[in-house]
């Protein structure tokens, strides 16, 4: 589902190789992420893979707070999922669920790619509702592109990015 009142992009080319695809209810690929104990830590700073129902009611979940999308990437001529990322103008969860791809600069893309369509929607500020202490690479990344921590929480802070 998209932002109430604006029509959610089926996809939003990042750069030549990397897309953004609207989800469309299938995610059995994506399964194989959320079994990793260390990606789901940083998700969710628990070490407790997701069930099949779990990773459902995620995607449901965050499907109906934003433009929930899936990141992918060109190999050998046909797009791989490769993480997910979820665009609302309070928050934006992304994981690189494919490990061989994470440190490769995808997430800044991404995030910088969101950052041009929050511009676009109108809005003054985006936010990132919690990054743990713990999760440097999404802090340093988050960062890179401009956000700052504006609040801290219990496990990490909350960042904001004025636009």
């Amino acid at each position: 589902m998209a932002i109430q009142g604006i029509t959610q992009p089926e996809i939003i080319q990042v750069d030549g190789n990397i897309r953004l695809r609207k989800y469309d209810g299938v995610y059995d690929f994506a399964f194989d992420w959320y079994q990793d104990e260390e990606t789901v830590y940083l998700v969710d700073g628990v070490r407790k893979p997701y069930s099949q129902e779990t990773l459902k009611c995620m995607y449901e979940y965050l499907n109906k707070q934003g433009e929930l999308y899936f990141i992918e990437i060109l190999e050998e001529d046909s797009y791989l999922p490769i993480g997910d990322v979820t665009f609302w103008k309070d928050d934006m969860p992304i994981v690189i669920g494919a490990k061989a791809y994470r440190g490769k600069g995808i997430a800044g893309k991404v995030i910088r790619a969101l950052i041009e369509r929050g511009k676009m929607l109108g809005y003054d500020r985006l936010r990132v509702n919690e990054i743990y202490e713990f999760n440097l690479a999404s802090r340093k990344c988050f960062e890179s592109v401009g956000f700052r921590a504006y609040e801290q929480t219990e496990k990490g802070n909350r960042f904001e990015l004025e636009l």
